[in-house]
């Protein structure tokens, strides 16, 4: 197993709202993640379109996932979306991160979200600061 899988497998276990929303690792790389969910009618708004906060959601843990691939623990200090086209209820939504810059401290990342007809539906926009935390501490023997 790949140290970025570890590591999302660690986070995924104790993330109860990915997991609420049925999110689905595609693929994880180091500094790459692509994801998949299909949205459910509770998600769904007073419009009957998919709110807001679910393809927010969806990239946020794109992002997180994709800046903590590292091994290196990271929390976001500044993300934007930027909503294109209406989400329903059944859509299946794929999210892939594209990071823009790697730091000592921080990093960026744009995520593309589509939907099944591969329509952009929002741009997520992030980025995360590194705590200086691993999150798998070596045993060293002395």
């Amino acid at each position: 197993m790949n140290s970025a899988k570890k590591v999302v497998d660690k986070m995924m276990g104790g993330d109860a709202f990915s997991q609420w929303l049925g999110i689905e690792v595609l693929e994880i790389t180091s500094g790459f993640c692509k994801l998949q969910m299909t949205v459910r009618k509770e998600m769904t708004n007073g419009f009957k379109i998919a709110h807001g906060g679910i393809t927010y959601s969806l990239a946020d843990s794109c992002l997180a996932f994709a800046a903590n691939s590292y091994g290196r623990q990271a929390v976001s200090i500044e993300t934007r979306i930027c909503h294109l086209h209406k989400v329903m209820s059944g859509d299946t939504l794929t999210v892939v991160s594209k990071e823009d810059s790697l730091g000592c401290k921080t990093a960026k990342y744009t995520i593309n979200i589509t939907n099944q007809k591969n329509t952009k539906v929002a741009l997520f926009k992030g980025t995360v600061l590194f705590t200086g935390k691993d999150w798998f501490t070596k045993n060293l023997k002395l």
